[in-house]
């Protein structure tokens, strides 16, 4: 069973998403296991700070870095970590690839900044893997973290009900877009359903799914290359 620990400051911002649909079945089917920290429990003082300003001057509130090294440390202690993800925009881009080579692993934690960031010394000391979604920038890495958990818990076996679904997801294979799906009814507002779909000619429909999916493919790259 894999396990996937997030240490937040807005922990709430994860709750819901973690607790639905495909993530909230694989945690029933004791696939996973997901242990939300909150970055206020590990602190000391009365007003349980977790922020500060940056050294050196600028603008926004940093995440300090003893409630991370102490939530961090006690984890460690507990079990070892396959990876401790730092989520942030200056990260490696997080694609498929990095799913499937994540799912592979048995414990993860993903450390979610927010604010103006995260005190770097965190970074330094415990990220095995720095990774980002996209070249902008969120409110916090609670999204990131949420988008990381569920790809990667989606491809444990037996998560989904169907284990070929997963296989045949777009850029599963080799970066490739698959076809367009269609399902009943097979016209609707004028709009039809590909007659070849409707043939029942099982080579046809194959070689059909495969032109549409290079197609789609080509498409997508050129979208994605261009500025």
């Amino acid at each position: 069973m894999m396990r996937i620990d997030i240490i937040s400051a807005v922990p709430d911002l994860l709750q819901s998403p973690l607790n639905t649909s495909i993530v909230k079945r694989a945690q029933d089917k004791g696939k996973c296991e997901i242990q939300i920290h909150n970055l206020r429990d590990f602190t000391h003082d009365k007003h349980k700070q977790i922020d500060d300003k940056p050294f050196g001057g600028g603008p926004g509130m940093l995440l300090k870095p003893e409630p991370f090294f102490e939530c961090i440390e006690k984890l460690k202690s507990e079990r070892d970590y396959d990876y401790i993800i730092f989520t942030s925009p200056k990260g490696k881009i997080f694609n498929q690839s990095y799913a499937n080579k994540l799912s592979l692993g048995k414990n993860i934690i993903i450390i979610a900044g927010h604010y103006k960031g995260i005190d770097d010394r965190v970074r330094e000391r415990f990220a095995t893997d720095e990774i980002s979604i996209g070249n902008f920038v969120l409110s916090g890495g609670e999204l990131p973290a949420l988008i990381i958990a569920d790809a990667v818990i989606r491809l444990l076996p037996g998560v989904l009900n169907d284990s070929v679904s997963a296989l045949n997801d777009s850029l599963m294979n080799d970066n490739s877009v698959e076809a367009p799906y269609y399902t009943r009814p097979a016209e609707y507002r004028g709009m039809k359903v590909p007659d070849i779909l409707l043939s029942g000619h099982d080579k046809k429909i194959a070689e059909w799914k495969d032109e549409k999916s290079l197609e789609l493919t080509k498409k997508w790259k050129q979208i994605n290359t261009t500025e």
